[in-house]
């Protein structure tokens, strides 16, 4: 009999995750199958009621260091934690531990015997065996004390998703102790950032997604930005209110190698300088990226062709408007950016958002909609929505597209 293709095999099972008797029985047809049932039986279900089985599993895979501080102060782990390894990494497929559970594991341990201190010791080792294990980690910072930093980048080596809510003290003993302990970030969000905290961080040579928050003190964070390297960048993402220049945020792109395949930019400061050198340094440095969301004045429209000319993966993009001088003679200022997308927009973009600060044309606006009756969007919507020149014309013409299948949703 001719045996299932692996990746057709995965997908079937995930559309059981919630079907726990049937995962069972998967769990027995072989040893391929039984491969990819126990990590999502783990990741789903492992955790929600703690048995004395269950708490011998986890406590197995107690490193040594860890059993022998625990027999050190008189903590009896029991006889099976102490034989072979399990088969598979069990805590690797488990997505959270909550307190509850924690206390569950430790009272099946001691038996329900108040000592503090064991009872903290045993806490702390089962934590540093799950974070060791985690990829993304979560913390409020406000709740953790320097000495707890440094312990926790002891721990974290190689955490891919780190995020955190952080003011400038702790933020600099963060930094301090992810740097000491060369720990490898992929992904860093940052909420309420101080420049001290920038200013450390420049050991993350490996990160490949920094998402930024609520920046203070913008001008020391424009310095920061000019002169760091993050050439593994993958994905940015950038949101605050005190944006005032696209300028150091493309030099920050320019030093990337190439990688970057998702750029989001949200501000509500709609007087923001040097759009148009974003849009060049995206085109001429990002030529994987396949979402992008920025903002851009109908000067700068020029840009928007080479983007589409140099970056052939495009999926979606969103253009929301900065304020701009209006001309007289500028009636309908969005035909041209709409004639770019008509003449060079790669096959791959199915997705389009534009702003409403825009007036167009209605034989532009209908070219525009014809020209992707070869490869229909997804997508269509119109940004800046409070304010905007989109008449009930256009929005005929959408409906109509829409019936022909050029267009399958839209937002205007």
């Amino acid at each position: 009999m001719e045996e299932i293709n692996l990746d057709c095999l995965v997908l079937i099972i995930n559309i059981l995750e919630y079907d726990k008797k049937s995962l069972h029985s998967c769990l027995l047809v072989n040893k391929k199958w039984c491969n990819i049932v126990v990590p999502i039986l783990w990741r789903k279900y492992s955790l929600y009621s703690i048995n004395e089985k269950l708490c011998n599993v986890i406590l197995s895979f107690l490193p040594s260091s860890s059993k022998k501080l625990l027999s050190d102060n008189d903590i009896k782990l029991p006889p099976s934690t102490l034989l072979k390894f399990p088969l598979f990494n069990y805590i690797s497929f488990c997505r959270h531990l909550s307190s509850d559970k924690m206390n569950k594991i430790i009272d099946i341990v001691l038996k329900n015997f108040c000592n503090d201190h064991r009872r903290n010791l045993m806490e702390q080792e089962i934590y540093k065996l799950f974070i060791s294990q985690f990829h993304h980690l979560c913390i409020n910072i406000d709740s953790v004390n320097s000495d707890a930093l440094y312990e926790l980048a002891q721990i974290c080596k190689d955490l891919n998703t780190l995020s955190i809510k952080i003011d400038e003290k702790t933020g600099k003993e963060l930094s301090k102790a992810l740097a000491r302990n060369r720990t490898i970030i992929n992904d860093l969000h940052l909420n309420s950032i101080y420049n001290i905290v920038l200013s450390s961080l420049t050991t993350l040579v490996n990160l490949k997604k920094l998402t930024i928050f609520h920046w203070e003190n913008y001008e020391k964070i424009q310095q920061y930005l000019a002169i760091y390297e993050f050439p593994n960048l993958q994905d940015l993402t950038l949101i605050d209110d005190h944006l005032l220049s696209f300028k150091e945020i493309s030099l920050l792109i320019e030093k990337t190698i190439g990688n970057i395949t998702r750029i989001h930019i949200i501000t509500t400061n709609k007087t923001a300088k040097e759009a148009g050198i974003l849009i060049k340094a995206i085109s001429d440095n990002c030529p994987k990226i396949n979402d992008l969301r920025t903002y851009i004045e109908p000067k700068d429209f020029i840009y928007i062709k080479s983007l589409l000319l140099n970056c052939r993966s495009l999926n979606a993009i969103s253009l929301n408007s900065l304020e701009f001088f209006i001309n007289e003679n500028d009636n309908n200022i969005g035909d041209e950016l709409l004639n770019i997308f008509i003449s060079f927009s790669p096959k791959s973009l199915n997705s389009i958002f534009i702003s409403g600060f825009w007036k167009y044309s209605i034989d532009t606006f209908t070219q525009f909609f014809e020209s992707f009756r070869e490869q229909p969007l997804y997508c269509f919507g119109i940004n800046d929505r409070d304010n905007y020149y989109i008449t009930n014309y256009h929005k005929i013409i959408v409906k109509k597209y829409i019936n022909e299948g050029v267009v399958k949703c839209s937002y205007i």
